[in-house]
Protein backbone atom coordinates (compact mmCIF):
# COMPACT_ATOMS: atom_id res chain seq x y z
CA UNK A 1 0.00 0.00 0.00
CA UNK A 2 1.16 3.63 -0.73
CA UNK A 3 -0.29 7.06 0.58
CA UNK A 4 0.04 9.75 -2.36
CA UNK A 5 -0.26 13.49 -0.95
CA UNK A 6 -0.72 16.02 -3.59
CA UNK A 7 -0.61 19.76 -2.59
CA UNK A 8 -2.50 21.51 -5.34
CA UNK A 9 -4.15 24.70 -5.74
CA UNK A 10 -7.45 25.16 -3.77
CA UNK A 11 -9.57 25.68 -6.80
CA UNK A 12 -8.39 22.68 -8.14
CA UNK A 13 -9.95 20.59 -5.57
CA UNK A 14 -13.29 19.48 -7.01
CA UNK A 15 -11.71 18.88 -10.20
CA UNK A 16 -9.27 16.19 -8.90
CA UNK A 17 -11.89 14.76 -6.53
CA UNK A 18 -14.08 13.51 -9.01
CA UNK A 19 -11.62 12.27 -10.91
CA UNK A 20 -9.90 10.41 -8.63
CA UNK A 21 -13.75 8.80 -7.76
CA UNK A 22 -14.02 7.58 -11.52
CA UNK A 23 -10.47 5.53 -10.92
CA UNK A 24 -12.28 3.95 -7.83
CA UNK A 25 -10.37 5.92 -4.97
CA UNK A 26 -13.33 7.14 -2.92
CA UNK A 27 -11.57 7.80 0.48
CA UNK A 28 -9.64 10.75 0.78
CA UNK A 29 -8.53 13.32 3.36
CA UNK A 30 -8.33 16.76 2.72
CA UNK A 31 -6.43 19.80 4.89
CA UNK A 32 -6.36 23.40 3.91
CA UNK A 33 -2.49 24.35 3.80
CA UNK A 34 0.00 27.29 3.62
CA UNK A 35 3.06 26.71 1.84
CA UNK A 36 5.64 28.80 -0.91
CA UNK A 37 8.46 27.37 -2.89
CA UNK A 38 9.78 28.82 -6.20
CA UNK A 39 6.61 30.85 -6.24
CA UNK A 40 7.34 32.66 -2.81
CA UNK A 41 4.55 34.67 -2.24
CA UNK A 42 3.56 38.45 -3.30
CA UNK A 43 2.76 42.05 -1.62
CA UNK A 44 -0.91 43.08 -1.04
CA UNK A 45 -1.97 46.49 0.11
CA UNK A 46 -4.55 46.80 3.29
CA UNK A 47 -6.29 50.00 4.33
CA UNK A 48 -3.13 51.64 2.50
CA UNK A 49 -0.75 49.90 4.12
CA UNK A 50 1.41 47.31 1.63
CA UNK A 51 2.99 43.91 3.22
CA UNK A 52 4.26 40.56 2.18
CA UNK A 53 2.45 37.78 2.07
CA UNK A 54 4.85 34.94 2.46
CA UNK A 55 2.51 31.31 2.56
CA UNK A 56 0.42 31.31 -0.30
CA UNK A 57 -2.97 28.98 0.41
CA UNK A 58 -2.78 25.42 -0.66
CA UNK A 59 -4.74 22.04 -0.32
CA UNK A 60 -2.99 18.78 0.66
CA UNK A 61 -5.51 15.78 -0.73
CA UNK A 62 -4.06 12.18 1.01
CA UNK A 63 -5.24 8.72 -0.41
CA UNK A 64 -4.32 5.86 0.79
CA UNK A 65 -4.22 2.85 -2.04
CA UNK A 66 -3.38 -0.32 -3.38
CA UNK A 67 0.28 -0.23 -4.98
CA UNK A 68 -1.03 -1.30 -8.54
CA UNK A 69 -3.16 1.83 -8.46
CA UNK A 70 -0.30 4.10 -7.71
CA UNK A 71 0.64 5.44 -11.33
CA UNK A 72 -3.07 6.12 -12.48
CA UNK A 73 -3.50 8.28 -9.39
CA UNK A 74 -0.21 10.02 -10.13
CA UNK A 75 -0.95 10.12 -13.55
CA UNK A 76 -4.45 11.67 -12.71
CA UNK A 77 -3.78 14.14 -10.54
CA UNK A 78 -1.34 15.82 -12.78
CA UNK A 79 -3.74 15.87 -15.38
CA UNK A 80 -6.44 17.68 -13.50
CA UNK A 81 -4.65 19.90 -11.30
CA UNK A 82 -2.16 21.43 -13.86
CA UNK A 83 -2.39 24.83 -14.96
CA UNK A 84 0.96 24.98 -16.32
CA UNK A 85 2.13 28.00 -14.25
CA UNK A 86 3.87 28.22 -11.58
CA UNK A 87 2.76 27.00 -7.92
CA UNK A 88 0.37 23.91 -9.49
CA UNK A 89 2.16 21.75 -6.57
CA UNK A 90 3.87 18.72 -5.59
CA UNK A 91 3.25 15.20 -5.50
CA UNK A 92 4.75 12.51 -2.92
CA UNK A 93 4.41 8.67 -2.11
CA UNK A 94 5.44 7.10 0.86
CA UNK A 95 5.27 2.95 1.71
CA UNK A 96 1.99 2.64 4.63
CA UNK A 97 3.26 -0.52 6.39
CA UNK A 98 -0.19 -0.98 8.37
CA UNK A 99 -3.67 -0.16 7.57
CA UNK A 100 -6.27 -0.60 10.70
CA UNK A 101 -10.18 0.40 10.46
CA UNK A 102 -10.83 1.70 14.47
CA UNK A 103 -14.65 0.29 14.47
CA UNK A 104 -14.48 -2.73 12.77
CA UNK A 105 -10.73 -3.63 13.84
CA UNK A 106 -10.06 -4.64 9.67
CA UNK A 107 -6.48 -4.38 8.52
CA UNK A 108 -4.74 -3.25 5.56
CA UNK A 109 -6.87 -3.21 1.50
CA UNK A 110 -10.05 -4.70 3.91
CA UNK A 111 -9.98 -1.13 6.25
CA UNK A 112 -8.80 1.31 3.07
Amino acid sequence: MKKVEAIIKPFKLDDVREALSELGINGMTVVEVKGFGRQKGHTELYRGAEYMVDFLPKVKIEVIINDDKVERCIETILETARTGKIGDGKIFVTSVEKVVRIRTGEEDEEAI
